[in-house]
């Protein structure tokens, strides 16, 4: 079976094991955002000439919600994972308060769109890329047209939602792709169909 591709039947009924998955995972990357949270306004300075360009690091904030959608593969998990994380987030404390709630909430809504673009049949890198291209659009605009009572001109705000959605390709896309296959040869996934894919062509090698 391809990595890019599953068939399963029953994709909306959830099991325990993947409601426990996207909590743990949500709670994990909380807790990466709030450290992530201190880095990012301890470099923002650096963007200092050309500030739309912080949008270019931005993807982190999006990786539970592509990684929940290629593992759990299950209508929900990216909003699920990604309300969790932006929960523990908000809890530790960071900069936003209670808008990351709402950020969450747009950016796993954004890779639920591109999951479902599929049927949830397809989680391969194409998938994982427009995810968080979709949710760093999403997130960029919300930033820029509502959190925010805007310094910037138009130009500089759709720029901004620009390098967002770059850095959701590239940072959540491919990289939550490359997180997910890490932690499928490590035997960790062996409950979920990503797991299994990848034994399946490590026997089909050997």
């Amino acid at each position: 079976m391809s990595t890019t591709l599953t068939r399963s039947r029953g994709t909306a009924h959830w099991r325990t094991v993947d409601l426990v998955t996207a909590a743990v995972l949500g709670v994990a990357f909380g807790v990466v955002f709030w450290g992530w949270d201190v880095l990012y306004l301890a470099v923002e300075p650096l963007f200092a000439a050309l500030p739309p360009l912080k949008g270019l690091v931005a993807g982190v904030w999006l990786l539970p919600a592509v990684v929940a959608a290629l593992v759990i593969r299950r209508p929900g998990a990216a909003l699920l994972a990604e309300m969790v994380a932006a929960t523990v987030e908000a809890l530790l404390g960071n900069y936003w308060g209670i808008t990351t709630l709402v950020s969450g909430a747009i950016q796993g809504v954004g890779v639920e769109i591109a999951v479902a673009l599929f049927a949830w049949r397809r989680f391969g890198p194409p998938v994982a890329v427009l995810g968080g291209i979709l949710a760093g659009v999403l997130e960029g605009l919300f930033e820029q047209f509502y959190r925010y009572d805007g310094t910037w001109d138009l130009g500089w705000r759709l720029f901004y939602v620009g390098t967002f959605a770059v850095s959701g390709a590239v940072v959540a896309g491919l990289g939550g792709w490359l997180l997910v296959r890490g932690l499928a040869r490590s035997g960790a996934l062996g409950a979920f169909a990503a797991g299994r894919e990848h034994h399946g062509r490590a026997r089909d090698r050997g």
